[in-house]
């Protein structure tokens, strides 16, 4: 009887597993066909030459032998560095300053919030040509406020000394969704913490840095992880720039001023699509994955030593 019932059991069990995968059958298709092959069909690619019209030519390492030597590709990746290292640590004390604010009492805290929010939610290419009205020398609300303060305003996205300081400003528009996740972050911090600090007679500054910032460390860590990730491809507001800028005509295959906002992706794009270098490219999205998956890895271990930081204070 009960060889029966394990038999029985095993049967079961069977069948759960074989209609569990029917059910992602479509989903592991679909990721099989439109992931996995494309990029083992790309890692094929990086070592060959070729472009719509010619076959692919096995070149082995020149792709990658090229791309170290190419000037180009190295200031691509200052510009890109740029904005993951300077314009994240500027949105998270951004971010975490208005979760700090929105985080009182205070009447219309909730109109507040949702104005704050949102900007996050307009797309992307209506903000950036918003942002380029803003920016324009003469015209643009940003150099008008300079000039009543009796400053001059620059040509914001002309000279090549201010175009990636326009692009970290353009990059607070868009914070209010780490502004909600550290909104979250501070209104799980308990609120025994703070009283017990005010016996103890610590101000506002003391109880900001001695308990605010270690218990929500862990959540800014994890929403740097995601920003740098993000600047590593940042694509679509230089690519807008450069093509109102030019009118869309053949010279958007630039980076801007002195290639000064010359991302590494909007390099990647215009290595494929402008100069039909495919294989080239592909070889730099290879790159790009192993950088961006090295950074991953180790900012993914300061994470873990923040959580296990903060688990042996409690």
């Amino acid at each position: 009887m009960e060889k029966k019932m394990a038999n029985r059991k095993k049967q079961y069990s069977r069948r759960d597993n074989i209609n569990g995968f029917l059910f992602a059958l479509p989903w592991i298709i679909g990721f099989t066909c439109f992931s996995i092959i494309p990029l083992l069909t790309s890692l094929y690619y990086s070592f060959t030459e070729f472009n719509p019209v010619k076959d692919p030519v096995w070149v082995g390492l020149d792709n990658f032998r090229y791309i170290l030597k190419d000037p180009l590709v190295i200031k691509s990746l200052k510009n890109t560095l740029f904005m993951a290292f300077v314009s994240t640590p500027v949105n998270l004390f951004i971010a975490l300053l208005l979760a700090t604010l929105l985080n009182r009492s205070f009447k219309g805290r909730g109109i507040a919030r949702t104005i704050f929010f949102m900007p996050s939610i307009i797309p992307m290419i209506a903000a950036t040509m918003v942002w380029i009205w803003m920016f324009d020398p003469t015209y643009g609300y940003i150099n008008r406020v300079l000039g009543m303060l009796g400053i001059t305003g620059p040509s914001w996205l002309m000279n090549p000394a201010y175009t990636k300081w326009a692009l970290v400003l353009m990059g607070t528009w868009c914070t209010g969704t780490t502004m909600l996740i550290c909104l979250a972050a501070l209104q799980d911090v308990p609120k025994s913490y703070y009283e017990a600090a005010e016996i103890d007679g610590a101000n506002a500054v003391q109880r900001f840095v001695k308990i605010t910032l270690p218990c929500v460390a862990p959540v800014l860590v994890y929403q740097a992880i995601l920003n740098i990730i993000n600047a590593f491809q940042y694509f679509t507001q230089v690519y807008v720039i450069i093509n109102a800028s030019s009118g869309g005509g053949s010279s958007n295959a630039g980076g801007g001023p002195a290639n000064s906002i010359l991302m590494y992706p909007l390099y990647l794009f215009n290595t494929a699509f402008s100069y039909m270098k495919m294989g080239r490219a592909s070889a730099m999205a290879w790159i790009l994955f192993v950088v961006v998956s090295v950074m991953t890895f180790l900012m993914i271990k300061v994470t873990k030593k923040f959580s296990q930081n903060g688990a042996g204070d409690e």
